[in-house]
């Protein structure tokens, strides 16, 4: 599933950048621009990013 369409970006990408040590959204966007486009997505993205944090604990 897109996490970002107007980046094409994945919630599986999003999650891999979760493990490389993103934790905020604009974290993911500088890797891949995901969220800084039309913005509708930063929720998602912040959602995915939550999880792994809550799975890693």
């Amino acid at each position: 599933m897109f996490a970002c369409i107007c980046r094409g970006v994945t919630d599986d990408e999003v999650r891999e950048y979760g493990a490389c040590g993103a934790v905020t959204a604009d974290d993911v966007g500088e890797q891949c621009g995901a969220g800084w486009g039309c913005g509708t997505c930063v929720e998602r993205i912040e959602q995915l990013i939550a999880q792994r944090v809550g799975s890693a604990a």
